[in-house]
């Protein structure tokens, strides 16, 4: 039952009936709708403000593990940069100079190209991540472009390389010790914290550890320079090999245990010539390896390139370049 409803009436000094008209239900009814509707939008605002649909949810999940692929893929690319420009650091320092070719100038490797032009059609797409998706895009084009310049280059050296035979037996291109994990190479060329005083002092060869009578190979085709046995109260390199690979090239294998050549001897890429030892001025059984060209030690690292792909080759000057302590 409806309320009735009365108001006071100042002329007569009494309660009338009030009287409803339907302009006062059309009006009250408006009224309630536009409470209602205000209401409403609150609502939707708080909770789209507060809570998550199940829409935006799955697309925030999504973008969150796309994000987190694009850094995997972000360093992978980083890490290929990195093998690429180690291989044309290699290819300018090692291969060019060994067949006296001229090096590759940076601004070859790293020349530009066509620039945002290019990415005009991702940049026209609107996409809320447009400056990632371009930047990824920019990073590859550079990576193949840089790719295809190395290879190139390195087509030529082959081509070099198949003229010149002799010379490219002779070069200390193996490790001097079977390492095929990279963890018996324990300090490389550079300064280095000596083990007996202390200081910092330039290490001229690399240091492979290794226990007493592991087998030493010779690293090139050459002639047993000179040997020096029976040193084991002495300092300095102790018992120790040099060959001569000729072209300018000699290898000195250091602290060896024991010899198993004589001077004289034309030796191959990866005969056994002696064993690591501990003799001379050593803290600890291993071997020292060193290269020298021309009279000047340089670091052998840089020429260790049978057996080995790009990948590992970069994991091995990145252990060669620690500056710990060396074993002599």
């Amino acid at each position: 039952m409806a309320r009735i409803k009365y108001y006071y009436d100042t002329e007569t000094c009494r309660y009338e009936r009030a009287k409803i008209t339907k302009s006062d239900v059309i009006l009250n009814f408006l009224g309630f709708l536009a409470v209602a509707l205000v209401m409403s939008v609150t609502m939707v605002v708080i909770y789209n403000t507060y809570f998550e649909s199940p829409t935006e949810a799955k697309l925030k999940k999504e973008n969150k593990e796309l994000r987190k692929h694009y850094k995997v893929l972000q360093s992978e690319l980083t890490e290929v940069e990195d093998v690429i420009t180690a291989l044309n650091e290699r290819d300018n320092n090692i291969y060019r100079k060994i067949y006296e070719a001229e090096p590759l100038p940076a601004s070859v490797l790293n020349a530009g190209h066509g620039g945002a032009v290019e990415y005009k059609n991702i940049i026209e797409k609107g996409l809320r991540d447009t400056k990632l998706v371009a930047g990824m895009s920019n990073q590859i084009d550079k990576i193949k472009r840089k790719a295809s310049i190395v290879n190139q280059s390195f087509d030529e050296i082959m081509a070099l390389a198949k003229e010149n035979e002799e010379l490219l037996a002779a070069i200390p291109a193996i490790q001097p010790i079977h390492n095929p994990n990279y963890t018996k190479l324990a300090s490389g060329f550079g300064n280095r914290i000596n083990p007996f005083h202390k200081a910092r002092v330039k290490h001229e060869g690399l240091d492979y550890a290794a226990p007493r009578g592991t087998e030493v190979y010779a690293t090139g085709n050459g002639k047993v320079k000179f040997v020096k046995i029976n040193s084991y109260l002495e300092t300095g390199y102790g018992n120790y090999i040099e060959i001569d690979h000729g072209f300018g090239y000699v290898t000195r294998y250091a602290h060896l245990n024991s010899v198993s050549v004589n001077v004289g001897d034309v030796i191959k890429r990866g005969q056994v010539i002696g064993k690591v030892g501990s003799t001379g001025g050593s803290s600890a059984p291993h071997l020292h390896y060193e290269v020298i060209k021309n009279g000047k030690k340089i670091d052998p690292i840089n020429f260790v390139i049978n057996g080995l792909n790009n990948r590992d080759y970069v994991k091995l000057t990145e252990l060669a370049a620690r500056e710990n302590q060396s074993f002599d």
